[in-house]
């Protein structure tokens, strides 16, 4: 695997360990268009016209919807408007930061293949990865005047390559190459000279969760070189890609990292230590077992969290968790606070950016969407209160309501720890 730096310049600031770090005050959006981003940008957020709207009938491409960790960006593959099959795509930055958001189309020359992937910095940049041939092409993309400019970043010798969520400190993005018996990590903005690996990985890896504030932690999904079951590792990148074990919920058990969030320590995971695939929650350095919630197992539909209530320091069980719900009927809303046990569900607004959105530190919901009528909105949606049931103690209850079910029908529910070997295993006994 080989890789060449195209520009020499930096990309941006490197990723330092301060938890605070934010860019600089002063930082410009770009070389030689400091001082006239902003007005090219509201500029051409304003005489795109009807004709620049997004196609709402295209299908999402697999890039999807990406949002910086603070989710004051966003950036999507788009159609221009065209007949199926003869779709023209570009890249589209969404700013949400402000009064009322905005999308700015960031077209070139050529359209994009439908394969490409976009990531927003926290500077307005947006990252776009290409494949070309048997390499990887990075660049940043920015508006200026009536166009589009590019930085040129480097290329990395990998066939295949995929993006990770934007680092915490909004400056770095890095993509994960992953090989037969070893995964190898790029940091593909944010470096001095161009795409550099930083770390590799032995066995297969996938999925991709930050841990911390800072961009130092990252967790992914891996399977030893010799086969046997998925677990979930960390991976710290201050100390060249030191690997240590993050979740062993069971011997045998494919454990694998969903969603964290840094402030409370509250971690969303996918296991089968129950007996089946199952979503569950624990607590990042915590003794207590691992849950895995009965309101969060539905009989016709999966469940995956994309959002989890920030600055809840220290109260992992006070946040407010984003579930997208998808079913026959199609894909909708869910919200669940651990210490609730009930599952709300919304309707989402339509033209959703399906399992994308962000919460404010007071409880709100921010759903990004585009349709006919509104080309960049946000929904806003308020977490609701959990009510404790209403019926008897001793009824039989089967969860209506979202609520979790007790482990016998004849007794009230009770949560109190109990050892790992029968947290998760009880419950799979239970009739649903």
């Amino acid at each position: 695997m080989t890789a060449c730096a195209i520009e020499g310049g930096s990309a941006g600031a490197a990723a330092t360990a301060d938890p605070e770090a934010e860019p600089e005050p002063g930082e410009p959006k770009e070389p030689e268009e400091a001082g006239k981003a902003e007005e090219a940008e509201e500029a051409e957020a304003s005489s795109t016209g009807a004709d620049a709207r997004p196609d709402t009938d295209a299908p999402p491409p697999p890039g999807g919807f990406t949002l910086t960790a603070d989710g004051a960006y966003a950036a999507r593959l788009t159609a221009a408007p065209g007949p199926p099959g003869a779709r023209s795509w570009y890249p589209e930055r969404w700013t949400l930061d402000g009064p009322e958001p905005y999308a700015v189309p960031l077209p070139l020359d050529q359209p994009e293949e439908p394969d490409s992937e976009v990531a927003p910095l926290a500077d307005g940049r947006v990252l776009i990865r290409r494949r070309v041939a048997d390499r990887q092409m990075f660049s940043l993309l920015y508006p200026t005047g009536p166009g589009t400019g590019e930085l040129l970043l480097g290329a990395v010798g990998c066939a295949e390559m995929t993006l990770l969520p934007p680092s915490p400190d909004g400056r770095c993005v890095y993509a994960l190459a992953a090989g037969e018996d070893h995964a190898s990590l790029w940091l593909v903005a944010g470096g001095a000279f161009g795409p550099e690996e930083v770390a590799r990985i032995p066995g297969r890896c996938s999925g991709g969760v930050w841990l911390d504030r800072a961009g130092r932690m990252l967790a992914l999904d891996r399977q030893e070189p010799g086969g046997g079951p998925v677990k979930a590792v960390a991976v710290d990148l201050g100390r060249q890609g030191e690997v240590t074990p993050l979740l062993q919920i069971a011997p045998g058990s494919d454990d694998r990292l969903l969603l964290a969030d840094p402030d409370s320590g509250l971690l969303l995971l996918r296991s089968d230590a129950p007996g089946h695939d199952r979503l569950g929650w624990g607590v990042l350095g915590s003794c207590l077992p691992v849950r895995f919630p009965e309101c969060l197992r539905l009989a016709d539909a999966a469940v995956t969290p994309f959002a989890v209530q920030p600055g809840q320091m220290l109260m992992p069980e006070s946040c407010a968790v984003a579930l997208r719900i998808d079913g026959a009927p199609g894909s909708w809303v869910g919200v669940w606070r651990p210490a609730g046990r009930q599952l709300h569900q919304f309707a989402a607004p339509l033209g959703w950016m399906q399992g994308a959105g962000y919460w404010s530190r007071d409880g709100v919901l921010h759903l990004p969407y585009a349709n006919g009528a509104t080309p960049c909105g946000v929904a806003l949606v308020g977490a609701p209160e959990d009510v404790e049931s209403s019926r008897p103690t001793g009824s039989t209850g089967g969860g209506e309501g979202g609520g979790e079910p007790s482990a016998a029908d004849a007794a009230p529910v009770v949560c109190k720890p109990v050892p790992l070997g029968q947290a998760p295993l009880h419950g799979a006994a239970r009739p649903d």
